[in-house]
């Protein structure tokens, strides 16, 4: 499930293209499913929610919450986001303009490891823990190179190798709690590969013990202190 959402400019807005234009319309189907019957769970309606590095917002235009923020610097994702989605269009890595305790959730997925460097993602991750109110989550899904092996570096613009547990630690260091941690979840991409139809993913959710034998993404809920 893999999202590129970190490159400069025309560059990011055409790599986007490349790889998802054609398969549009199913990946949002796939984040249909996956919100409705994953994710929300972890997210009260009444939420105020970040995502970080949306794209074309396939999971934040899906989820139902509050209030809704997104961060991009892809110029495509103003056209593709839901009228009730506020997008920040900025550098992650350069402070957010959002207010101290302001947010609930933090979600990111297939994003973190498109980061040019540790640096910037120790920074992203203390501008959420700023942002996030005291028993805040932030909810981190992401491919796992103990589980992709060399796969992992076919996209250009994958500069961070991490695993459930470098970004769990990264995540202690930088104040949070990891709550949850699931090393194997989701397959690794949508950009290539086999795309199963939505009741088998539907069927996936349900079976954990699949998990391990075909999830090569992390899953992790860390929370603020309060």
């Amino acid at each position: 499930m893999v999202e590129e959402k970190n490159l400069p400019g025309d560059q990011l807005k055409a790599e986007y293209r490349m790889r998802f234009a054609s398969i549009q319309g199913y990946r949002n189907q796939v984040w249909q499913v996956l919100t409705r019957n994953f994710f929300q769970a972890f997210i009260p309606p009444d939420s105020v929610i970040l995502e970080l590095g949306c794209g074309w917002g396939e999971f934040i235009n899906n989820i139902q919450a509050r209030k809704k923020h997104a961060i991009d610097l892809n110029e495509d994702s103003a056209s593709k986001l839901a009228a009730d989605v506020t997008l920040h269009h900025q550098d992650c890595a350069t402070p957010w303009e959002l207010d101290d305790a302001s947010l609930d959730v933090v979600f990111t997925s297939n994003f973190l490891e498109h980061l040019a460097n540790k640096d910037k993602l120790a920074f992203v991750l203390a501008q959420a823990h700023r942002c996030l109110k005291p028993r805040g989550r932030m909810l981190c899904l992401g491919p796992n190179i103990k589980y992709t092996g060399g796969e992992y570096w076919d996209f250009w613009d994958h500069h961070i190798a991490l695993t459930d547990g470098s970004l769990s630690e990264i995540l202690e260091l930088t104040g949070f709690r990891v709550v949850r941690r699931n090393p194997r979840f989701l397959p690794f991409s949508m950009a290539t590969g086999f795309r199963p139809p939505l009741f088998f993913l539907k069927m996936y959710l349900r079976l954990p013990f699949a998990w391990r034998f075909f999830g090569k993404q992390f899953f992790i809920v860390a929370e603020k202190a309060a």
